[in-house]
């Protein structure tokens, strides 16, 4: 009975002298965090999906008080956030642009043509090192074997007839698709921009409509018309300056390729 009462009491005094020990030096050597830290980081949504460029949202939890990224820099919040954000942070809430990702391409299994039967793995990564970069016969278009759409943590995005589409109201533009695609064709535009260009070939036009019914064909039909130049031909694609869009639709109607797009006729 001595043997145990002599052994409990040792275990409980080695265990009292570790407590006392470990809370003195927990004390001294704690690292102070700032309490904006803290309540910036409640204010985040918590998807943890590296849209913003730090390492999930407590790595830009503790940028943002830092002064090291701006209080509307979490995508997935969107502007209420950022409010909210900048509200802790007694800032002026930093301006938000609603952003949305968007599939440079219209080359459906109707409107494109393929190079070669392909009946590897369906991912688009694996698919890019074929030959020709792939099965298509456009080595700029959407491969469409769906990697964005596995990489989407919101279900933005599916696969319809052989071509990623976005959900624009599900996207939170996070960038996973955008970082996926081997052919890079993934771009942010602002949500409630209309007029897109659907297409990323630099090709030549003869070569363009080989492999495509809907290609950008470099024509600068549209850049001559634009009322505001907000269009730009460039290797023989164009580009939209969205600051400077007006929304008018000129240059979609026209495009001889009708390859320049609106939601209506996305």
């Amino acid at each position: 009975m001595v043997g145990i009462i002599t052994a409990a009491a040792v275990v409980g005094g080695v265990g009292l002298i570790i407590g006392l020990f470990l809370g003195f030096f927990g004390e001294k050597f704690k690292v102070e965090v700032d309490e904006r830290e803290t309540k910036v980081r409640a204010e985040l949504p918590g998807n943890n999906c590296g849209g913003c460029g730090f390492p999930g949202c407590d790595g830009l939890a503790a940028a943002i008080v830092k002064g090291e990224a701006p209080t509307n820099g979490c995508p997935v919040g969107g502007p209420d956030v950022a409010k909210k954000i900048s509200a802790i942070m007694g800032t002026k809430s930093a301006d938000s642009v609603r952003m949305t990702a968007f599939v440079k391409c219209m080359g459906d299994c109707d409107k494109s043509s393929r190079a070669y039967n392909y009946d590897g793995v369906k991912d688009c990564g694996v698919a890019s090192f074929m030959q020709n970069g792939g099965d298509k016969t456009c080595t700029y278009g959407c491969l469409g074997y769906g990697s964005c759409k596995k990489a989407c943590p919101f279900g933005a995005i599916e696969i319809v007839n052989g071509i990623a589409k976005v959900d624009e109201e599900k996207c939170k533009a996070c960038g996973k698709c955008v970082a996926v695609c081997p052919r890079h064709l993934i771009e942010f535009v602002p949500y409630d921009s209309d007029i897109r260009v659907s297409c990323s070939s630099k090709d030549k036009g003869v070569d363009v409509k080989k492999a495509c019914t809907v290609g950008c064909i470099g024509c600068s039909m549209c850049q001559r018309d634009c009322p505001v130049d907000a269009i730009k031909v460039e290797n023989f694609l164009a580009h939209i300056d969205y600051d400077a869009c007006a929304g008018c639709g000129l240059c979609e109607r026209k495009c001889p390729a009708k390859c320049i797009t609106s939601k209506e006729t996305r």
